[in-house]
């Protein structure tokens, strides 16, 4: 198993790419911004398991978003969050 590239509480954005395969990151997720709450197990990679075993396995982190920050209307409480899981490949540092 390999080290993880993001730490607990790191702020990450999620890559804001449409690749031509399946893939498992909403579109409302893609170029967002949050931060890591949980580092995950190593898993195979929905894309991969497509043409065979999903390997190389890779790290999967739960990312918390601001709704506020996800819907342009949204109504709901200041404060209030999405928890959303995203594999590594998905993520770079938010600057």
């Amino acid at each position: 198993m390999s080290a993880p590239r993001f730490a607990l509480g790191a702020t990450v954005r999620i890559a804001e790419r449409t690749p031509p395969v399946h893939h498992r990151v909403p579109s409302y997720a893609k170029g967002q911004v949050g931060r890591i709450v949980r580092v995950c197990h190593e898993h195979g990679l929905p894309e991969a398991y497509i043409r065979g075993d999903g390997r190389p396995f890779q790290r999967l982190y739960r990312v918390r978003l601001d709704q506020k920050a996800l819907w342009r209307d949204y109504a709901g409480a200041a404060g209030d969050t999405l928890d959303i899981e995203i594999f590594e490949p998905w993520l770079e540092p938010a600057e």
